[in-house]
């Protein structure tokens, strides 16, 4: 286990909206099984296309399955899943035009799965125990540890998607064992060892490299801010902690509470650095979760690099102590 000293802390408020234009009107709404597995699909998806549908759905959980991650699903169009189109289009030497045209379409439905598929929930997906977290540091140190608010924040996690989509995918699902929900088809396969972790703050991504330079994988990420920027330059993966405690020290963040004293935050999903602490050797930095997956590329940080918990734990099996880690502008 990597030792954690304090380090940054996760949360700071939304600086920039990312809320896409107004949804169309109609059938490009119904967000059904049959809708989004339709492998015909060729509806363009993009910027100036619909808000969202049917297709937008089936587009973030492919890019999901093939490693270019939306973040957290929700079936809207945003800024995440664009960097996420852009990134695909690149390893496929196609247009980097952020938009799904007809042969992006092609090359995301190489992958024949059905997008979403029926679960049935067991008895630990709703068993909990499920715990109100507090806003305050010091009140979060007072748990023994930091797990799921609910069963429906579990299953978000678990199928990289927003509860509101869960919900809305399924309005009379009840939230018991037994009960059979649909979600989406997310990535399950083991990526290889990386050779470079390349963190873009212009693009507000992290990718994953291998040693002849193709991206293996890209995730949308929060990366510094004007208190605390990124530190930009080469460094290197020291080790990684899973579900680690969180060590607070209010002398490291510009907007502690200054009545606060140094506390340790138990671990859980829903502990500020989520459940991976990538430790790098630039000292109080690291890659780690959150427990606001849908504030991912859409807010700022305490200068570490904040992913959602699932792309975390899947960056985090693809690294080994002294891969190098490139931050750049």
């Amino acid at each position: 286990m990597v030792p954690l000293a304090a380090f940054a802390q996760d949360t700071q408020p939304t600086t920039a909206g990312d809320a896409p234009p107004a949804a169309p009107a109609g059938e490009n709404r119904r967000l059904d099984a049959a809708s989004v597995n339709d492998a015909a699909i060729r509806t363009p998806v993009g910027a100036d296309t619909g808000a969202e549908g049917p297709a937008v759905l089936r587009a973030q959980i492919l890019l999901d399955r093939a490693h270019f991650s939306p973040g957290e699903i929700d079936g809207a169009f945003g800024s995440n899943t664009r960097r996420a189109i852009e990134g695909f289009q690149r390893s496929r030497d196609l247009d980097p035009s952020g938009t799904i045209d007809p042969a992006t379409w092609i090359a995301l439905n190489s992958d024949t799965v059905d997008a979403l598929v029926r679960y049935t929930l067991t008895a630990a997906d709703v068993a909990g125990p499920f715990v109100k977290i507090p806003e305050d540091m010091e009140a979060k140190a007072g748990l023994e540890r930091l797990g799921y608010g609910s069963a429906l924040e579990a299953l978000g996690e678990r199928f990289h998607a927003s509860p509101a989509l869960l919900q809305r995918l399924n309005p009379d699902a009840k939230t018991e064992a037994g009960a059979v929900w649909t979600v989406p088809n997310v990535a399950a396969a083991t990526l290889p060892k990386g050779d470079k972790v390349v963190v873009d703050k212009s693009d507000a991504v992290v990718m994953l490299l291998d040693d002849a330079g193709r991206t293996l994988a890209q995730w949308p990420a929060t990366m510094g801010s004007s208190h605390d920027p990124l530190p930009i330059g080469e460094w290197t993966i020291k080790g990684v902690a899973k579900d680690p405690p969180f060590h607070y020290n209010p002398d490291l963040f510009w907007d502690a509470d200054p009545g606060h004293e140094k506390a340790e935050i138990a671990p859980g999903p829903n502990n500020p650095v989520g459940v991976v602490w990538i430790d790098l050797s630039k000292e109080h930095y690291g890659i780690h979760g959150t427990p606001v997956p849908s504030t991912i590329g859409k807010t700022q940080s305490h200068g570490c690099i904040r992913m959602t918990n699932w792309s975390a734990r899947a960056l985090s099996d693809a690294v080994a102590p002294g891969t190098k880690a490139v931050l750049r502008e």
